[in-house]
């Protein structure tokens, strides 16, 4: 279980203040319609992201198909 400590971790030793002065930074940087277009970026590129991680571990785990034996009759032709 995530505890709001474990969550936070990322953060070093940002106090209130200085996360309040970061977000207040950002919101007059980009605006505040700005801001919900840029996240819905972010999340769209984390979503494409997982998605190839997914699809390149599939093509990892899958298993190796057999090239399928010709038929006699085919090798004479």
């Amino acid at each position: 279980m995530l505890t709001s400590n474990s969550v936070l971790l990322f953060l070093g030793n940002l106090g209130t203040g200085e996360i309040i002065l970061i977000v207040l930074v950002v919101l007059l940087l980009f605006g505040g319609k700005k801001i919900p277009e840029l996240m819905r970026g972010m999340g769209k590129g984390v979503r494409s992201f997982k998605e190839g991680m997914s699809e390149i571990s599939e093509e990892i785990n899958k298993p190796v198909e057999e090239t399928p034996k010709k038929d006699n009759k085919e090798e004479n032709k």
